[in-house]
């Protein structure tokens, strides 16, 4: 009798060793245990994740990476208690259960560094800051646009890279594409230099990187995935790309920009749809695009658009939101009064 509660007593004790938990916490209860003096925090994403966006003074451990505790042991004493978070969760559940078997005291970031950030809570980024515009699809989903120079933009959507016509260099400013996650996809527009870049589309890509663009650019490149003007692409249940024409009218000037060679995007991401019009003039091809939530409309004649065309194509297309871009030393300062009453927002960007 004494033999079996010995042997039942041993696995209890195995049971309750095997039953050791963590802490979960939202990011408001996240953030007044990271000033607990014993507290040290864990980001367990990749190098690059990292890189993008942290919560100020973490360790970057990658979970995935062989080794992961033995690096974690060697760097935080058994006696801490770690705060880890990752992404969105999932990751940092997993190990927060490696740490726990490792007899760490844990408190995991439910939702992860995307639920710290929608809660307003500050993050260091390791990349030049450039200015950001966050909008929300129908389904909650975050789409970042990130401002980088003239006509090159980044987006980030639901943990998608998307590059738009990358320039690493324009007039005095360098755009450090090396310090960026590896592009999902690739737009480009058309083959001008201030548009197509073989440097920072080389930097930019990576063993899945999918480049998009016109017959002219992949003829130059010698690859890339080829739409004209009217071809929809879907990349994903949610995610669609149509080329669309972007062109000049005004004689003189046709032949920067002729009609049926360069493309304009419409992007939709999970119903949100972001038109790049390209370098275009107000052509009346826009007056048929629909439900245009976010606009990009060029403005520098005589390659693009003066900014009176600029605010007829704005009432043509009628975006809710209108950056416009490609301006170089054109004056825009005027245009969001002018569309005021049109009920379109205008938000001027470095897109000089």
């Amino acid at each position: 009798m004494k033999k079996i509660i010995i042997s039942l007593l041993a696995l209890l004790g195995l049971a309750a060793c095997s039953q050791q938990t963590y802490d979960n916490a939202d990011p408001n209860v996240f953030a007044t245990r990271l000033t607990e003096p014993d507290v040290v925090l864990l980001d367990v994403r990749t190098a690059d994740e990292y890189n993008e966006g942290h919560i100020a003074n973490a360790l970057n451990i990658d979970v995935k990476e062989e080794g992961f505790m033995e690096k974690v042991k060697s760097t935080i004493p058994a006696d801490k208690t770690v705060a880890v978070y990752c992404r969105s969760g999932k990751r940092s559940a997993n190990a927060a259960g490696m740490l726990v078997q490792e007899g760490y005291k844990v408190v995991n970031l439910v939702g992860g560094i995307m639920a710290w950030k929608e809660a307003g809570m500050p993050i260091e980024t390791a990349y030049a800051t450039y200015e950001i515009d966050s909008f929300t699809t129908k389904n909650g989903k975050t789409v970042q646009i990130h401002a980088l120079v003239h006509s090159s933009m980044r987006i980030e959507y639901d943990g998608k890279e998307i590059q738009i016509d990358p320039v690493t260099k324009l007039g005095e400013k360098t755009i450090d594409y090396a310090s960026m996650p590896k592009a999902d996809i690739i737009l480009v527009t058309h083959e001008h230099f201030d548009h197509l870049d073989t440097t920072a589309i080389r930097t930019l890509s990576g063993d899945n990187t999918q480049l998009i663009t016109n017959q002219s650019c992949a003829d130059i490149l010698g690859y890339g995935t080829v739409m004209a003007n009217g071809d929809v692409l879907q990349l994903a249940d949610d995610f669609t790309v149509e080329a669309v024409p972007a062109y000049n009218t005004t004689e003189g000037h046709q032949q920067f920009h002729p009609k049926g060679r360069d493309n304009g995007f419409i992007l939709t991401l999970d119903g949100l749809r972001i038109y790049i019009a390209a370098d275009t003039e107000d052509i009346p091809e826009m007056a048929g695009l629909k439900d245009i939530d976010i606009a990009f409309l060029p403005c520098n004649q005589p390659y693009t658009m003066t900014t009176d065309q600029l605010i007829n194509a704005a009432r043509m297309v009628k975006p809710k939101v209108l950056f416009p871009y490609h301006y170089s030393q054109t004056d825009v300062s005027g245009i969001p009064s002018q569309l005021e009453a049109d009920g379109i927002e205008v938000r001027i960007r470095h897109y000089e």
